[in-house]
């Protein structure tokens, strides 16, 4: 379970993307001294919630901000449910495979809402220039940048919609593959 030091460090690190100095800490955790924030780094190093770089920096480790996992939620009819702590997951371990090939962006316009990605939608998009048959690409066609399933069939390929008001794409001069879709994130 979450103390509230740790509580702490994760929301000012979400804040501000980056750990808080030692003087910061001081604050933070109401200290007197920088010698009360070394002692809880070095527990906190410890229990592995952070550790130090290459110049002695701290950064967040591995099970830094991972969520718990509480159980299962019925999604038919309804059912007891107890809450027990199964596991934790880190988020980006989840969802980010190759974090240098990863970026975000966010969903305009209404051609993937049958694959239920709507405008506002954030999506995770891993660079690639290869697809098969049936992913969802972000891809350049003739010069403009779009996000469509990628088809491919008999050495032909194009861009299908997933809203039937929309034709496919058929590139005139080129279709390039730019990444593929790896999630999508919508906030309510």
């Amino acid at each position: 379970m979450k103390n509230e030091y740790q509580s702490k460090l994760e929301s000012f690190f979400s804040g501000n993307r980056r750990m808080p100095t030692y003087s910061e800490m001081m604050k933070l955790f109401d200290f007197k001294s920088k010698n009360a924030v070394f002692k809880l780094v070095k527990k906190l190093i410890d229990a592995n919630l952070v550790a130090k770089d290459h110049l002695g920096r701290l950064v967040p480790a591995k099970s830094f901000g991972e969520v718990p996992i509480l159980g299962f939620v019925t999604a038919g009819l309804p059912a007891s449910a107890e809450e027990e702590l199964l596991n934790t997951v880190s988020l980006d371990d989840m969802l980010i495979g190759k974090k240098d090939l990863t970026y975000m962006l966010e969903v305009e316009g209404d051609s993937m809402i049958e694959a239920h990605i709507e405008k506002g939608d954030m999506i995770l998009v891993e660079k690639c220039n290869k697809a098969r048959d049936g992913e969802i690409v972000i891809a350049e066609v003739d010069g403009e940048y779009t996000m469509k399933y990628f088809k491919e069939k008999n050495d032909k390929v194009w861009l299908e919609p997933a809203n039937k008001n929309y034709k496919p794409i058929y590139p005139r001069q080129s279709l390039n593959v730019i990444g593929k879709l790896k999630a999508v994130i919508r906030k309510y």
